[in-house]
């Protein structure tokens, strides 16, 4: 099943539509992915293997926000006609969901060190299998915001669709919101895909399907407890 899983992944899975956004499958990716999964992994390569992707997934979801042209001069007096980031730094919103989701706040630090942070905590119910809103605190909205969802994992999409409701309660637009993820699977990606089909979706692959406990397969088990033991 995994040697299937890692042939044809591209940079656009048209499969899945045109705002669901696939990390190129690089060599490099693919020994990331292997030692990520590996369940013999220490929690130390763990951690920095998992913030090296992390932080590929960021640069890959701010390549989706918007451009404006920019001339500069170079060092040797000639005029050049670049690009600027069309959305300032301030007006980049990371939420992350509690806790796995604050395993990608640093690396979002990291690339955008001006960013404002707001939170929201979903747990499942693992008897029932849906989530529950225990908290959420965002900044206060400006209509030139942008919000970047950090979640390692897309399962059953039930913690992601909270949370994009409680943004969208708080004036944040779908279609400028972007979900960062680690891994996905179809069923995921299909359910945030009917509710919210201009919102965007940056991940770095696409798993098999979920098993009956909702778990993605072949996966790498459960992210918060890896990451942070």
């Amino acid at each position: 099943m995994a040697a299937s899983l890692y042939e044809g992944l591209s940079s656009n899975d048209t499969k899945f539509g045109s705002n669901i956004h696939l990390l190129k499958f690089t060599n490099q990716l693919k020994i990331i992915y292997t030692i990520i999964r590996n369940v013999e992994t220490s929690s130390k390569d763990f951690i920095f293997y998992n913030n090296r992707l992390i932080r590929l997934l960021l640069e890959e979801a701010m390549n989706l926000l918007p451009l404006k042209s920019l001339q500069i001069t170079t060092p040797l007096n000639q005029t050049f006609e670049g690009f600027e980031s069309a959305v300032s730094n301030r007006n980049i919103v990371g939420v992350s969901i509690i806790r796995a989701g604050e395993s990608m706040e640093f690396e979002l630090r990291n690339v955008i060190p001006d960013c404002k942070i707001g939170k929201v905590l979903i747990q499942r119910n693992e008897e029932t299998f849906q989530p529950e809103l225990f908290y959420s605190k965002f900044p206060e909205y400006s209509k030139d915001d942008y919000v970047f969802v950090l979640d390692p994992a897309l399962a059953t999409g039930g913690s992601v669709l909270m949370a994009i409701d409680c943004l969208i309660k708080s004036g944040y637009k779908e279609d400028k919101i972007i979900f960062v993820n680690i891994i996905s699977c179809p069923e995921g990606i299909e359910i945030v895909k009917e509710k919210h089909p201009s919102l965007k979706i940056v991940t770095g692959m696409i798993d098999d399907c979920l098993n009956e406990k909702k778990y993605i397969l072949p996966g790498l088990g459960d992210f918060g407890d890896r990451y942070f033991t």
